[in-house]
C-alpha cells in the first residue's frame, strides 16, 4: 500500500514538473521575442512618398447592436483626411436592435454633406463578421480594403499613412498599433491594456521585424483587396477569421507590414464577463487556426524560424488547459515535497518558476518600455497582471479545448458602452443613463463557479503552506489566490447592471 502510495506521488510530482516545465518554455520564447525586439529596435520602415494618384480604398465598418459607440466611429471615418473622390464607405450593419436607425440617421446625415457612405443591412448574420466583410466585398469598388471594428475611433490621418505602402506591389496588409480611450478606468482595463500592448509592441513588432509571421488583428488595419481574395476571401469556419486569412494571404507570398507608430484609439471591455468572452472567442479561434493551418505552415517553403514562430504563436492557447492541470496539482506537489531540501529547491523549482513567471514580467515591462514615458508606472500592474492572466485559465481552456474539436461556433460580441476613461461619452443624457442599464451587458457561463471553487481551494493551499513553513512557495501561490478570486469576484459583480462592474461611478460627459 505504502509503495502504491508512493508511486502515485510520484507520478504526479513528474506531471507537475512536465507542465510546469512546458509552461517554462512558453515563458522562455516571450524573452526570446524580447532579445528578437532589443536587436532590432532601431531599425524602421522609411515612409514613402505620397501616390502620384491616390488609390481608391474602401472603408468597411461590421456593426452588429453597437447603439452607443456606433455614430463616433461613423463620424470619426467621414473625418479621414483622403481625396473624397477616392474614398468609400460601407458601414456592414447586422443588427437587430435600434442600432439599425441610429447607423441610417448617421450614414443620411452624411450623405448629405457629400460623404460616399453606404449603410448595408444583412437581416441574417450567416457567416457573422467574416460573413459581413465578405459580403461587403461584393460591392466594394475599392482596391485597398481598411476595416474598423465599433470601438475604433481611427485618426484622420490614418489613410495618408498607410496607403503610400501600397506602392510596393508585394506589400498584402498594413496594421496599425491598438491604443486605449479608457486605459485608466479600472484595474481590469489597465490589466488589458498591457496585455494588448505586449502583444502588438513585442510580438508584431519582433515577428514582424525577423521575417516571420503576424496577423491582421480584425481591425486598424488595411488590405489590398487582391490579397484577401487571391487567399481564399474571408470564411466563418474559425472565430478568429482574421488570424486565418493573415496565414493564408502570407503563405500565398504576400508580405504584411506592422507600423508601431501609428496607434488607433479603441475601447476595452470594462465588464469581466465581456472580457472573459472577448478572450474565450480568441482563444478558441487561435487554437481552431492551429488545427486548420499548422500542417500547412509546417511544409510550406518558408524559413524554419517562421515556422516554429508560427507554432508557438499558434498554440500558445494550449497553455490555458496545463494552467488548469498545474492549479490541481499544487496541492499533491506541495505534499510530495514537504520534506525537500533547499538545494532541490534552487535546483529544479527556482529555474522552473524563473522560466514560467519572472520572463513573463520581462517581456510586459519590454512592452512598456517601447511605448516610451511612464513605464515605470505600470509595473505596480504586474502581478495584477499575472494573476488575472492565471484567472483567465478555466474559461480559456473551455474554449481551447473547444478549438481542438470543433469548427466556428457563434460570435459572441462584446459590448461597448462609450465609455472612456470613466465618463460615459454619449450624445445626451439618455445615452448616458441608458448605458449603465443591463441591455448589452454580457453573459456569465459557468465558468465562475470552477473560479470560485479554485479561489477556496487555494486559501487551503495557501494557509497549508504557512503552516508547514514551505514560505519559498508562497509567492508562486499568491498569484493563483489572487487571479482566482479576482476573476471570480469581479464575474459575479458584474451582472449587476453597470458596465462600469466595481468600483467605479460613470458620469455622462
Amino acid at each position: 500500500m505504502e509503495n502504491a502510495a508512493s508511486d502515485l506521488a510520484t507520478t504526479l510530482l513528474a506531471l507537475y514538473y512536465l507542465v510546469l516545465g512546458v509552461l517554462a518554455l512558453y515563458g522562455l520564447h516571450r524573452l526570446y521575442l524580447v532579445s528578437v525586439w532589443l536587436r532590432t529596435r532601431k531599425r524602421q520602415v522609411p515612409a514613402p512618398p505620397d501616390p502620384p494618384e491616390w488609390p481608391k480604398v474602401t472603408v468597411q465598418l461590421p456593426l452588429y447592436n453597437e447603439r452607443y459607440v456606433a455614430r463616433r466611429l461613423i463620424d470619426a471615418v467621414c473625418r479621414l483626411d483622403y481625396p473624397a473622390e477616392r474614398l468609400e464607405i460601407q458601414v456592414l450593419d447586422d443588427s437587430t436592435d435600434d442600432t439599425r436607425s441610429v447607423v441610417a440617421e448617421a450614414v443620411a446625415a452624411q450623405r448629405r454633406s457629400g460623404v460616399d457612405i453606404h449603410h448595408l443591412h444583412r437581416t441574417d448574420r450567416t457567416g457573422f463578421k467574416a460573413g459581413a466583410l465578405k459580403a461587403g466585398m461584393e460591392q466594394a469598388t475599392g482596391e485597398l480594403i481598411a476595416v474598423f471594428d465599433a470601438d475604433f475611433v481611427p485618426p484622420p490621418e490614418f489613410l495618408r499613412r498607410t496607403v503610400p505602402y501600397f506602392a510596393d506591389p508585394g506589400l498584402g496588409m498594413v496594421q496599425a498599433r491598438w491604443e486605449h480611450l479608457n486605459r485608466g478606468f479600472s484595474l481590469l482595463t489597465r490589466v488589458q491594456a498591457m496585455l494588448l500592448d505586449a502583444h502588438f509592441a513585442i510580438e508584431h513588432a519582433a515577428r514582424n521585424r525577423h521575417g516571420c509571421f503576424f496577423n491582421f488583428n480584425g481591425t486598424a488595419g488595411i488590405w489590398r483587396r487582391c490579397a484577401i481574395e487571391g487567399a481564399g476571401g474571408w470564411t466563418a469556419d474559425t472565430l478568429t477569421e482574421d488570424l486565418d486569412l493573415s496565414y493564408r494571404a502570407q503563405l500565398a507570398g504576400w508580405r504584411f507590414l506592422f507600423l508601431p507608430e501609428l496607434g488607433v484609439p479603441s475601447e476595452l471591455p470594462v465588464d469581466a464577463n465581456g472580457f472573459k468572452s472577448q478572450q474565450h472567442r480568441w482563444a478558441r479561434g487561435s487554437v481552431q487556426t492551429a488545427r486548420k493551418m499548422l500542417w500547412r505552415i509546417l511544409r510550406a517553403p518558408i524559413p524554419l524560424r517562421a515556422k516554429l514562430e508560427a507554432f508557438v504563436h499558434l498554440t500558445a492557447n494550449l497553455t490555458y488547459p496545463l494552467m488548469v492541470v498545474l492549479s490541481v496539482l499544487v496541492f499533491p506537489a506541495m505534499l510530495a515535497r514537504r520534506d525537500a531540501g533547499l538545494g532541490e529547491v534552487l535546483v529544479i523549482d527556482l529555474p522552473l518558476f524563473l522560466g514560467a513567471t519572472v520572463s513573463v514580467l520581462v517581456f510586459y515591462t519590454a512592452s512598456q518600455v517601447a511605448l516610451g514615458s511612464g513605464w515605470r508606472r505600470q509595473l505596480w500592474y504586474l502581478p495584477a497582471l499575472m494573476g488575472i492572466g492565471i484567472g483567465l485559465s478555466i474559461s480559456n481552456a473551455r474554449a481551447a479545448l473547444g478549438g481542438l474539436f470543433r469548427r466556428g461556433g457563434t460570435f459572441v460580441r462584446t459590448p461597448k458602452y462609450r465609455i472612456e476613461d470613466g465618463v460615459l461619452a454619449g450624445e445626451d443624457r439618455e445615452d448616458a443613463e441608458q448605458a449603465q442599464t443591463p441591455r448589452y451587458r454580457a453573459d456569465r457561463n459557468l465558468s465562475f463557479v470552477l473560479e470560485g471553487l479554485f479561489a477556496a481551494y487555494f486559501i487551503v493551499v495557501t494557509a497549508l503552506a504557512i503552516r508547514w513553513e514551505m514560505y519559498l512557495s508562497l509567492p508562486f501561490l499568491w498569484l493563483f489566490l489572487q487571479g482566482y478570486t479576482y476573476m471570480f469576484f469581479l464575474s459575479v459583480v458584474s451582472t449587476s447592471g453597470r458596465p462600469g462592474g466595481v468600483g467605479q461611478r460613470l458620469r455622462p460627459a
